[in-house]
């Protein structure tokens, strides 16, 4: 009969590891000028780190065809914030719906210290007839390989873009970070401008649970669009 040799368990793996947070939501004090902070599973980014500007995401380019990388736009900002919605497919019903917001809000949110852009994996010409058709304000970040969208934390698995938005100081410190429907996206924005704006006035605002709350129907208009957007993807 032949001899059963006991296989040896393998040797535990040697390194320095980081462990990651769990998916949480981030309560921060609105007297330092944050509101609540949603951060996602998985993500490589977290609100409060200050993330490797110089080399995140590698290059992009714009509707236009110009190169950028995330520290270029930083550069751009200059005092701004740096404010980057990603939205699925350009001319989709629900990224439509989410562009026009940033669109129609775009005065308000920009004249409060914000540069804003959208990111998808789109090519310059789709999302240059995307940004002309629907008269957008702000640039289109082109990113079909999905370099910068996967780097803060918005690539969908296996395939696709969160819809989301993620909001860079001047020193590269994450300062807001959500996923969410396209009205979803722009409320967060315009909450953050809200509680920054408190914080500098010395006051405290009222902090509901806005995305959470359905005003005026938006939460069924959002599933509406992300259920749109979907079919429309796999029609494509």
């Amino acid at each position: 009969m032949p001899e059963l040799r006991k296989r040896q368990a393998p040797e535990p793996a040697t390194g320095n590891f980081t462990k990651r947070p769990n998916s949480s939501t981030t309560n921060v004090n609105t007297k330092s000028g944050d509101v609540d902070r949603q951060v996602a599973k998985n993500s490589k980014i977290a609100v409060g780190e200050i993330i490797n500007s110089a080399g995140l995401g590698g290059e992009i380019e714009t509707h236009e065809g110009a190169k950028v990388t995330l520290q270029s736009l930083l550069d751009e900002c200059g005092r701004s914030n740096l404010v980057i919605f990603t939205y699925p497919k350009a001319s989709t019903p629900g990224c439509t719906t989410q562009a026009c917001l940033f669109r129609d809000e775009f005065a308000t949110l920009t004249e409060s210290g914000l540069k804003i852009y959208g990111l998808s994996k789109d090519s310059p010409k789709s999302n240059t007839t995307f940004k002309t058709k629907q008269n957008l304000p702000y640039a289109l970040l082109c990113d079909p390989k999905e370099t910068l969208i996967t780097a803060i934390g918005m690539k969908k698995s296996p395939t696709g873009t969160i819809r989301g938005v993620v909001v860079i100081d001047k020193a590269a410190k994450i300062q807001g970070f959500y996923q969410g429907g396209p009205a979803a996206t722009v409320e967060y924005v315009r909450r953050f401008v809200e509680d920054s704006k408190n914080s500098r006035d010395g006051t405290e605002g009222a902090k509901p649970d806005y995305v959470a709350e359905d005003k005026g129907g938006q939460i069924q208009a959002d599933v509406a669009a992300q259920v749109a957007d979907t079919a429309q993807e796999l029609d494509n």
